[in-house]
C-alpha cells in the first residue's frame, strides 16, 4: 500500500474512533504494521494538518491520538453552536430513544446489547437535545450510569406519562397494536424532521 493510501485510513480510523481516539498500538494493530512505520505516517498527517487550509489536527492526550478542529477557528464553531439546532434526528438517535422509552432506565450497554452496535453519539445527541437524562448508576459492576426519558421528551411528544406511550406489539401481536406503534413512531419521525 501506497503512504498517501495509509495515511487515508489512519485518518478515517481516527474519524470513526470519534471522542475515544486511538492509540498508536490500536492503528498497528489495524493496519498489521510496526510501530515505526505506522509512527511515520502520523508524522506526516499531522504536517499535512499544519497547512492553512486544512480544518482539522491531529491532538496526542496521554498516548491517544484525536482529530479536532483548529483553536484558530473557534468563533465559526462558537457561532454554529449559537444557531438553532435543526431539528431532524439521525435514525440511531430515533431507536436509541425508543429503546430507552421502552425499557428505561437502562444503561448504554444494555442499549448497546439491544441495538447490536456502539450507542454513544445517539446517547450523546439525546442528552445535549435534553431528551433523556441520567437517573443515577445501576448497582452492578463498574456501576454504570442509567438514563432515562425526561419530562422534555413528554412535552415535545405531548404526553402526560410513559403510559400513553403506544404498547409494543408482542409476539402474538394484533394488527391495531401494530398500526398504534408505527402510527407513533411515523409521528415520532415526522416531528423530528419539522
Amino acid at each position: 500500500m501506497e503512504i498517501d493510501e495509509l495515511k487515508a485510513i489512519v485518518e478515517g480510523l481516527l474519524f470513526a474512533s470519534g471522542d475515544e481516539g486511538m492509540t498508536l498500538k490500536q492503528i498497528c494493530k489495524v493496519l498489521e504494521l510496526p510501530e515505526s512505520a505506522v509512527q511515520h505516517i502520523i508524522e506526516e498527517l499531522k504536517y499535512d494538518y499544519e497547512r492553512k487550509d486544512r480544518g482539522l489536527m491531529m491532538m496526542q492526550s496521554h498516548e491517544v491520538l484525536h482529530l479536532t478542529t483548529k483553536p484558530e477557528h473557534s468563533s465559526y464553531f462558537k457561532k454554529l453552536l449559537e444557531l438553532p439546532q435543526a431539528s431532524r434526528m439521525s435514525q440511531a438517535a430515533l431507536e436509541t430513544l425508543a429503546i430507552i422509552a421502552y425499557q428505561q432506565p437502562i444503561t448504554r450497554t444494555e442499549i448497546e446489547e439491544i441495538r447490536g452496535v456502539k450507542s454513544d453519539r445517539p446517547v450523546q445527541t439525546l442528552l445535549s437535545r435534553a431528551l433523556i437524562e441520567e437517573t443515577g448508576r445501576k448497582e452492578t459492576v463498574g456501576r454504570p450510569i442509567l438514563f432515562r426519558t425526561s419530562k422534555d421528551f413528554l412535552t415535545y411528544f405531548g404526553l402526560t406519562s410513559l403510559e400513553e406511550l403506544p404498547p409494543l406489539p408482542e409476539a402474538t401481536e394484533t394488527e391495531e397494536d401494530t398500526k398504534e406503534a408505527d402510527l407513533f413512531f411515523e409521528r415520532f419521525s415526522n416531528e423530528m424532521d419539522d
